[in-house]
This record gives C-alpha cells, sequence and structure tokens, in this order.
C-alpha cells in the first residue's frame, strides 16, 4: 500500500505477492483497490504479483487539478509501471478499466502480456451515454443512499436482486456516510473524461493474447458490445458469464476467477512449451 506522484496527481497503488508475473487490475469508474481485496486472493494464491491502482479522482488517489480525458489513465499506468519497474504486465480490467486497459495495450503492446476485458465496451453507444448522463444526476444529488438506490438496479442483474435483496438494501444504507459530496465532485470529473470516447476502429491493433469477459444479463455492456471487441481482436477468446450482470466479478467471483486464471495458465503454459 503506497502513494506516488505521477504526472502531477499523487496516485494510490498496493503491489501484492512475493514473486511471478504482474496481474495490473484497472477498476470499475464507481470502484477502488479495495474492492478487489477478496478477489485478487485467488490471483496471488496461483503465483501472480497483483498492482492495483486508483485512477486520479478514484479512490485514496489525488485529484486532478485539470480536466482530462479517459487516455490520461493509460499515460498515469505507464508512468506508474516504469517507477515501478514493471516492464510487462498481464492487464485485467473491468468496465472503465476495461477502456483505460483496450488504450493501454494499443499504445504500449510491448508491455502487456495478456488482456483480460470484462464488461467492457469500445465505444459510448447511446444507450450508455444516456446511463452515463442518469448515473452523473444522480451524483448530483451529493447523497449516497439514492445515487445507490438510482445506480446499482443496472449494475447488478435481476437475479442478483432476488438473491441478495437484503444485502443489496444494507449496502445501500451504508453508502450514506460513504459516499461524500467531494467524492461525487471527484467522480463527476472522472465521468466527463469519456467525452466522445470511441475506439472501434483501433482495437484491432491489439496484439496481446485477450479474454473477452460478458454477462449474459448485463444492461449496461450487453452481448452485443463485448461480441465486438471480440470480433476485432485477433488473439482473442470470448466466454459468456450465465446470469450475470455487470459486476461479473462481485456477482459470480469464482466463475470469474476461473476464467480469469485458466486463461491466464493456458497461454502461459503454450509460451513455455508445455502445451
Amino acid at each position: 500500500m503506497a502513494t506516488m506522484m505521477i504526472n502531477d496527481v499523487e496516485l494510490y497503488y498496493e503491489l501484492t505477492g512475493e514473486s511471478g508475473e504482474v496481474l495490473t487490475i484497472l477498476n470499475g469508474i464507481m470502484m477502488s483497490s479495495e474492492s478487489w481485496t477478496e478477489v485478487k486472493k485467488d490471483y496471488i494464491n496461483a503465483g501472480y504479483r497483483v498492482l492495483t491502482m486508483d485512477f486520479r479522482d478514484q479512490g485514496n488517489s489525488g485529484s486532478s487539478s485539470i480536466t482530462y480525458k479517459i487516455e490520461q489513465h493509460a499515460e498515469d499506468l505507464k508512468a506508474l509501471l516504469d517507477c515501478l519497474n514493471i516492464k510487462t504486465t498481464h492487464i485485467l480490467g473491468i468496465s472503465y478499466g476495461g477502456q483505460v486497459g483496450m488504450i493501454f495495450a494499443i499504445k504500449y503492446k510491448e508491455h502487456v502480456k495478456k488482456l483480460i476485458l470484462a464488461n467492457t465496451s469500445s465505444r459510448l453507444s447511446n444507450f450508455l451515454k444516456g446511463i452515463g448522463e442518469a448515473w452523473d444526476e444522480a451524483a448530483k444529488l451529493n447523497d449516497g443512499e439514492r445515487f445507490f438506490r438510482i445506480a446499482m438496479p443496472l449494475i447488478y442483474s435481476d437475479i442478483f436482486y432476488e438473491t441478495h435483496y437484503d444485502w443489496l438494501k444494507e449496502r445501500e444504507r451504508s453508502f450514506k456516510g460513504i459516499l461524500t459530496k467531494p467524492w461525487f465532485e471527484r467522480y463527476l470529473r472522472l465521468s466527463s473524461s469519456h467525452g466522445n470516447y470511441n475506439i472501434e476502429e483501433e482495437i484491432h491493433k491489439i496484439e496481446a493474447p485477450t479474454l473477452v469477459i460478458g454477462g449474459d444479463r448485463d444492461i449496461v455492456t450487453p452481448y452485443e458490445e463485448t461480441l465486438k471487441i471480440y470480433k476485432k481482436i485477433n488473439n482473442a477468446a470470448f466466454v459468456m458469464i450465465p446470469e450475470c450482470g455487470h459486476a461479473s466479478c462481485y456477482e459470480k467471483p469464482q466463475e470469474f476467477n476461473i476464467q480469469v486464471l485458466g486463461f491466464l495458465s493456458i497461454k502461459r503454459s503454450k509460451e513455455e512449451g508445455r502445451i
């Protein structure tokens, strides 16, 4: 757990694990490094060093004094990797983090060993723009409980709501104190970084072996959007997690980690000549 001054912003990161290849995890827009505390244990136990980071205006990282585009996070990641002397890394990005991961893999392909893209998109569809605008309006209420109540039904699947309703309502109440006015101000800056995000015509440049993960009940980044990514990357595989919404790493953590570790293991074995 540490911070480092990167491109004029203090970025928070955690590098966990004794040795092994580095797996860098990139957050969704409402997440932080803390979101991966339980999920990453499986990766560490499998022999990976896990690097998590909070984007500028997110989690324990500092706030940006300037407006920026989503591409800035790729530059921040490159600078952080350089400072940590990490030459190559696997990248796992979910949602907003998957978008950053693709941008990084296009520009800094020599630094990416494998790329895993979960519940993400290569463009802002009109529907996704509408969701983003709704979340922005909810954020302007400066009320964590109401924000959770408005945003979460789009993130979690209907099945998860049926089986975890009491837990979700408890989380909703807890967000009243967790999400403060500064959090919402930072969230809105982060959200505005999307701009007119569209890399559909560039993702074919990704050379790293890639796994695309979708959820069959994901409303935010539906099947058609994840399938577009898979079809445009030459060295790609595609997995759909059943009965799962946008928050696949939360809703189905075991299935999610099996897919991530299986993909990394198979590719690694091929490189080492065992398959």
